[in-house]
């Protein structure tokens, strides 16, 4: 079974980036292949509408974008991290996600199946916020959600704490390590 994780913080090291790493460690124990992609370290150009995908379900523009979509392809669980911003998620984050439009095109238009389809897939949703309201994530969580239905990747829960914002924070909250290594567990396992 293939785990990718996506770190998408611009801040490395961070909360969610603690998270994720306890996340893809439950799974790595659980005899999962595990694999992280830092989108900050990657050059994604974000969606132009340039309706070059209209054709072919493929994007024109050639950048770190294309590693990606390969990932996510073989990709068996998707663990999707990223903090809150203004209540969505980072922009190194939604640019993956809008970048993305080429798959949704392969899907809803071309009726093509989404890439990796062939096979049960399921995500998680790793996100902290400094702020402690209602409904901080909900913006976040629905972009999220509608990433996991276009590629078919059925939506297994989150980890969400609000009121974390120094960074190694998270670290200081009584369980959220071990939260965290415990969903890798399941995630694999289910």
């Amino acid at each position: 079974m293939r785990v990718l994780g996506i770190a998408g913080s611009p801040r490395q090291g961070g909360n969610t980036d603690l998270l994720l790493n306890e996340v893809m460690r439950g799974a790595a124990n659980r005899g999962a292949e595990v694999k992280t992609i830092i989108l900050s370290q990657l050059k994604i150009a974000p969606c132009q509408h340039c309706d070059g995908c209209l054709e072919t379900g493929r994007c024109k523009v050639e950048d770190d974008m294309r590693m990606v979509y390969e990932e996510l392809e073989r990709a068996d669980r998707l663990v999707l991290a990223s903090p809150v911003h203004f209540m969505g998620v980072t922009a190194q984050a939604k640019a993956m996600i809008d970048r993305c439009q080429a798959l949704w095109v392969r899907k809803y238009i071309l009726k093509l199946p989404p890439l990796g389809s062939e096979r049960e897939r399921k995500g998680l949703f790793i996100s902290v916020g400094g702020r402690k309201v209602a409904n901080l994530f909900q913006p976040a969580l629905a972009t999220v959600k509608s990433l996991f239905k276009v590629l078919d990747i059925a939506y297994a829960g989150e980890l969400l704490f609000s009121g974390i914002d120094e960074k190694g924070a998270i670290a200081k909250h009584p369980d959220a390590l071990r939260q965290a290594f415990l969903a890798g567990q399941r995630l694999v396992e289910e």
